[in-house]
C-alpha cells in the first residue's frame, strides 16, 4: 500500500531534512485539509509523526491526533516519543490503530517484545532507521538519529521475530527528506531475507519510478512524505502506478 505521511510540530505540517530540527520547512498550518485530500485520493492508511511528542512525551499533540482520527476513515499509524505502555494505551484510546516504535526497540528490546505479545503483531510497527556504513552494513540509529547503535538491522530484526514482529518501517537516514531516490537495494535485501515481514519503505522517494522499483522487488508499502507535499507527484498518480495499493 501507499501511505501518505504528515510530520507535526505545534499543529503545523512540517518536514525535516535527515531528522534535523534546524532544517525544517513548514507546509501547512493544519493537517486536516491534507488528511481529507489524501482520503479522497484513495489512501487507506495515514502515517503521522508527532515531533512535539518525540522531544517531550508530555507535549504529545493528543487533541490534534484525536481530531485527525475522528475526521477520517483512513487507519492511522503514529510515531514520536513512545516510551511507556501508557503512551500506547493513550494513543489507542485516541483512535490510532498502530503505534510506531523506534529508539525504544533498540534500547529496551524486552519491553517492546512484551508489547508485541500483549497488543498483537498488527498494533506495533518497528521503525528501524539506519545509517549505511562504508562496508555496506546497515546500523540502526537512535535518539532522533543523533546516535548510531552498534546493532545491525538484521540482528535487531532477528531479536524480534520470535515475538511476532510483522511490520517494519525502514528508513535510510541519508536519503530522508532529500528526494534523492529510495534505497532499492536495502529493501530488496530485507524482502529476500524476511519475506514474512510487511515492509514499509521510507526515505528519498522522489519519482513514480521509485515506486515502480519498490513494487518490482515486492516491497509491501511506501511512506510518501515530502514527495507529496512538494508536488513531485500526486497521490492519485502514485496510486495509479501502484495498482494494488
Amino acid at each position: 500500500m501507499l501511505i501518505p505521511a504528515l510530520d507535526l510540530i505545534d499543529g503545523n505540517v512540517i518536514r525535516l531534512q535527515q531528522g534535523d530540527f534546524a532544517r525544517q520547512t513548514t507546509y501547512a498550518d493544519s493537517p486536516l485539509p491534507l488528511v481529507e485530500a489524501y482520503q479522497q485520493a484513495g489512501a487507506t492508511w495515514l502515517h503521522l509523526v508527532d515531533l512535539d511528542g518525540a522531544r517531550d512525551p508530555a507535549k504529545r499533540q493528543l487533541q490534534l491526533i484525536e481530531q485527525i482520527t475522528a475526521s477520517t476513515s483512513m487507519a492511522v499509524q503514529i510515531g514520536g516519543g513512545i516510551r511507556s505502555r501508557d503512551d500506547l494505551e493513550q494513543l489507542f484510546d485516541h483512535g490510532v490503530q498502530r503505534v510506531v516504535i523506534g529508539s525504544l526497540a533498540v534500547r529496551e528490546p524486552q519491553l517492546v517484545q512484551a508489547w508485541l505479545q500483549e497488543f498483537g503483531s498488527d498494533a506495533i510497527v518497528l521503525a528501524l532507521d539506519v545509517n549505511i556504513a562504508d562496508d555496506g552494513q546497515a546500523y540502526v540509529a537512535t535518539h532522533g538519529w543523533l546516535e548510531t547503535s552498534d546493532q545491525t538491522l538484521e540482528a535487531l530484526i532477528e531479536n524480534y521475530l520470535a515475538f511476532g514482529l510483522r511490520h517494519v518501517l525502514c528508513t535510510d537516514i541519508s536519503r530522508d527528506g532529500m528526494l534523492s531516490g529510495a534505497n532499492i537495494g536495502l529493501y530488496k535485501q530485507l524482502k529476500t531475507r524476511y519475506p514474512q515481514l510487511v515492509l514499509q519503505a521510507s526515505g528519498g522517494i522522489a519519482t513514480l519510478d521509485d515506486l515502480r522499483q519498490l513494487q518490482a522487488i515486492n516491497c509491501d508499502a511506501a511512506i510518501l512524505g515530502k514527495s507529496l507535499l512538494t508536488g513531485a507527484f500526486t497521490l492519485e498518480e502514485a496510486l495509479q502506478c501502484w495498482p494494488d495499493a
